[in-house]
């Protein structure tokens, strides 16, 4: 890649850093944890994930995250859990079957928690937060949480990577370079046996950065941009052991245009699943996953971009291991995100 282009590519990506600040990630509907708070112990298990994305691969400087989430239910009664739910030991008649008869729900409460970061050339975002969720059954079918996840974000600038025009520029070396600033997310979420439906917000506490300009600290145009999702699923049980399942997510982040995405997994008996995701003039993925046991799962998805960008870089890659810890019923594919 010549240095023209690559200079190119370094202003593309400090203005998608400036308009997105959070990262994003293709698998979304497979831990939706990172969208929302809300989904916090929604599972009858307390629900670990580890995942990193490389984003734009073979592009210098392009972002690299890494993540670690956990969640898990407080006061649930497991046995409230529809019958012949997707566990492992169960006939595979059973495993995909919606169930004749219900017990009495009652309400249960979760908690997690979420460590992240973001490497994007000189700049690195760190992240950490603690969430809560209520869980209501509505009917004896259909549920609704909400939950709130407050935490800090830190911004830090590595000086001795950057090059500037003038020497000792005092907008690197003015001793603000590393920032740690609230952050507040919160989220409802709507679900079901065979679907289910969120809205979230993140970084809903403006805080600006102060920038130096003739020996004087002014504010500058650097805040947190609140970011808004919208998130929905369906799952069709095509046959006892055959699923398929549409989703979709809506992104607005001010001053930047809405996206969505739009995808499709196709699953077989609760253990492999395969599909594919289009994102709106961005990129087009495939992703597969396998639920290895009732504790380990693996998912893996990869994006070739359609934008401009698509000549300087080969792809994206995304890597996501997810442990079941406590999961006494053995269950093998997630009841109510799958």
């Amino acid at each position: 890649m010549n240095k023209l282009l690559a200079f190119v590519c370094v202003l593309f990506l400090a203005g998608q850093a400036m308009a997105q600040q959070k990262p994003q990630y293709t698998q979304y509907s497979t831990n939706n944890y990172l969208l929302n708070p809300a989904i916090s112990g929604i599972e009858n298990y307390a629900d670990v994930k580890l995942g990193t994305r490389h984003q734009w691969s073979g592009l210098e400087g392009a972002p690299k995250s890494y993540y670690a989430t956990f969640h898990m239910p407080i006061n649930k009664d497991v046995s409230s859990s529809y019958r012949g739910s997707r566990i492992g030991s169960n006939a595979k008649e059973e495993s995909t079957k919606k169930p004749n008869k219900y017990k009495r729900i009652r309400p249960h409460h979760g908690i997690g928690a979420m460590a992240s970061s973001t490497k994007t050339g000189p700049l690195k975002r760190g992240s950490l937060s603690f969430s809560y969720a209520y869980h209501q059954p509505l009917t004896r079918n259909l549920r609704v949480s909400a939950g709130v996840a407050p935490g800090l974000i830190q911004y830090s600038l590595d000086p001795g990577t950057v090059n500037t025009a003038q020497g000792n520029d005092p907008a690197i070396y003015d001793g603000r370079v590393n920032e740690t600033k609230f952050d507040l997310n919160m989220g409802i979420w709507l679900y079901s046996y065979n679907f289910y439906v969120g809205v979230s917000g993140a970084q809903l506490v403006p805080s600006k950065r102060k920038y130096r300009n003739d020996a004087t600290l002014q504010y500058s145009e650097g805040e947190l941009q609140q970011h808004f999702f919208g998130t929905a699923a369906y799952r069709l049980d095509l046959s006892p052991d055959l699923a398929v399942i549409p989703s979709v997510m809506v992104k607005m982040a001010q001053p930047s245009p809405v996206s969505f995405d739009v995808s499709t997994k196709v699953m077989y008996a609760n253990r492999i699943w395969a599909g594919a995701t289009y994102r709106h003039k961005e990129s087009v993925a495939a992703m597969a996953g396998m639920n290895i046991n009732h504790l380990f799962d693996v998912a893996y998805s990869y994006d070739a971009s359609t934008s401009p960008l698509a000549q300087a870089n080969a792809g994206s890659h995304e890597v996501i291991l997810g442990i079941k810890l406590r999961n006494t019923r053995r269950i093998l594919c997630p009841e109510w995100a799958w």
